[in-house]
């Protein structure tokens, strides 16, 4: 399994260059059924990612481009009339996918991006006085803009709590960029990509990850670097769902390796993107996990 792990890494390689380690913690993300949250410049290769991601996994895909008059039924879905039963039906939104980017999510009202909560939390979206539930690997993927351009709203701590972890992508190197500009067509490269997987390989997989062992001490570890986080007035009180979740990536990562079980290297790999986005408040995700890196140096491994 971890060969085909890295034929996927491989070949979304080939859309998104010299960018390796970036797709490899998006795709423990997914493994570990968590939505993933990407914030950098516009034009890094955010969308490029999820696309990539999209085609190699055999996911069913929908974009959603955020905007400031974006309303909540517009993501979720709607009533309609049927005059033929005279009631109203429910029409799905775009939500209704197994993979979904939320492009420019900060773009848009808070009040649109409280209509994902549910759905973030429970894969289910309540309308009509009735719950539907979301596609069984349904996975989000938003990307924002930092927060100090123009026309961005703060996501709230609600929302970012849900997303299981928080990723910066960043400029290529020097040789690449230059491969860029000298016509490097995306669109073909992008079409090459072979599908690897379906969504019921995913399932059977983020099954498999749910039952990599975490040992009693892993578990004093994952606590131990959550209490000395808490303890630091300078970062956002931090909820269990966080070291739930940093639990998760760590399995996923630990599977990844082709591990059945979690190593203390597995949190501390995983800790800074589980838990930088959720400990700052209108500040840029890589200074939350920079601040979670000086929390790991200051706890010791049990």
């Amino acid at each position: 399994m971890k060969n085909e792990i890295g034929l996927i890494i491989d070949d979304v390689s080939t859309v998104l260059l010299d960018k390796r380690e970036e797709i490899s913690l998006a795709l423990a993300c997914i493994l570990a059924r968590g939505h993933l949250l990407i914030e950098d410049l516009p034009g890094v290769g955010k969308t490029t990612l999820v696309k990539a991601l999209s085609r190699a996994l055999g996911l069913d895909f929908h974009r959603i481009q955020f905007t400031n008059d974006l309303l909540p039924n517009d993501i979720i879905g709607s009533a309609i009339y049927d005059k033929d039963s005279s009631e109203f039906r429910f029409a799905p939104g775009p939500l209704f996918a197994e993979l979904v980017l939320a492009d420019e999510i900060n773009r848009a009202h808070p009040r649109t991006q409280s209509g994902l909560l549910e759905a973030l939390e429970e894969r289910k979206v309540s309308a009509l006085g009735k719950v539907f539930d979301l596609p069984s690997c349904f996975t989000l993927i938003a990307t924002q803009n930092p927060h100090w351009q123009k026309g961005t709203f703060p996501l709230p701590e609600s929302i970012l709590d849900r997303f299981l972890m928080g990723l910066t992508i960043g400029l290529p190197q020097q040789a690449l960029q230059i491969q860029l500009y000298r016509g490097f067509d995306q669109t073909a490269a992008m079409a090459k990509i072979p599908q690897r997987w379906n969504s019921s390989k995913l399932v059977e997989v983020q099954q498999q990850v749910g039952r990599i062992f975490v040992s009693e001490s892993i578990g004093k570890y994952i606590y131990s670097i959550m209490e000395k986080a808490r303890s630091n007035p300078q970062l956002l009180p931090i909820s269990p769902r966080a070291g739930l979740g940093l639990s998760r990536l760590s399995q996923a990562w630990a599977w990844m390796e082709g591990r059945d079980h979690v190593l203390p290297d597995d949190v501390k790999k995983m800790a800074p993107y589980g838990l930088g986005h959720r400990v700052i408040s209108e500040q840029t995700i890589l200074i939350g996990q920079e601040r979670i890196k000086d929390v790991l140096e200051k706890v010791e491994v049990v």
